[in-house]
């Protein structure tokens, strides 16, 4: 049994990660931002601490434990490029609990990153089409440079202290209450609203909740696991097409679908400023995970059509 502190405990991945933690016979202690909301799991010990920033004094209530999986930070707001708004809370907040998790002898930090440290897609990149371990980084927006930044000061702590880290940078992350646009997107196809994208070829990594899941207790577990990055995703690319044919098929639905040519539809994107949403459903972005297989001996446990099927039916 380990003792394991997790923030953003009542998030989107967090809460998951508490529930599978706490099955396996861990000891959790949460972190969360109000305590009115903090009643999930009643074996599991939950903390308020407010807003993640770098205000918070976290030393007393890590003492003891072995691990922090840290899942709080400001998530991607689109349109939203004020660096010092992702600044804040990914890079100086993050900077903060690392320190004092050091001063308070704890041995491992997991980093949840993004992919996008990366970059923003694969449909250009030297040819090679997919994003590797050991790529240069390339952060291009506000957010993604405070998650890189936030990655280089947790190996300088790291390289002061001698506490572990492990960064993992996560694509979509999809699966029970899902938020955001693929939240949007299931909707849309439950309504059997007519969609422009049938004609698209693009190819997109993610990973489904079950999966990341498994990864994280394994980032978790293993010595190997300390001191290296490592891309999450389920292995299978998608299309936009095939997204949307996986969830309609979960639904017990035919996918409604029809043509519209590429460049009409960036330039419909443009032109009702929608570019990002429409580039992301549209452009390419193709992870390789097999360092993070060979490292961790570690294969997804689940498909991502039973992934998709369970995030549509388990709501």
């Amino acid at each position: 049994m380990k003792k394991i502190c997790i923030t953003g405990a009542n998030g989107f991945i967090g809460k998951s990660l508490c529930k599978a933690l706490n099955s396996s016979g861990n000891f959790i202690r949460g972190f969360v931002r109000n305590s009115d909301l903090n009643k999930n799991f009643s074996e599991i010990e939950y903390i308020a601490v407010g807003d993640i920033s770098s205000k918070i004094n976290w030393k007393e209530h890590l003492k003891g434990y072995e691990c922090i999986v840290h899942c709080a930070g400001k998530t991607l707001e689109m349109n939203n490029r004020n660096f010092d708004f992702y600044h804040a809370a990914n890079v100086e907040a993050t900077k903060n609990l690392a320190v004092q998790a050091a001063e308070a002898g704890v041995k491992r930090f997991v980093f949840l990153s993004t992919i996008k440290v990366n970059g923003e897609n694969t449909d250009k990149i030297d040819g090679k089409k997919v994003f590797l371990n050991n790529d240069l980084p390339n952060p291009q927006d506000a957010y993604a440079i405070s998650k890189f930044e936030a990655e280089k000061v947790l190996w300088e702590i790291s390289s002061k202290t001698g506490m572990e880290v492990v960064v993992v940078r996560l694509p979509l992350v999809y699966g029970y209450s899902v938020k955001g646009n693929l939240a949007k997107l299931m909707k849309i196809v439950q309504s059997g609203i007519l969609l422009p994208f049938s004609v698209v070829q693009n190819h997109r990594s993610m990973i489904g909740m079950d999966n990341l899941l498994d990864l994280l207790i394994k980032c978790i577990d293993l010595p190997k696991a300390s001191g290296k990055t490592f891309l999450a995703s389920d292995g299978e690319d998608l299309s936009t097409p095939g997204l949307i044919k996986l969830i309609a098929s979960s639904m017990g639905r035919k996918a409604s679908l029809f043509p519209v040519p590429l460049f009409l539809l960036k330039f419909l994107g443009s032109i009702f400023g929608r570019r990002e949403e429409i580039n992301r459903l549209v452009g390419s972005l193709r992870i390789d995970n097999s360092y993070t297989k060979e490292t961790l001996n570690w294969t997804p446990p689940l498909s991502v059509e039973e992934g998709i099927r369970r995030m549509v039916q388990d709501k």
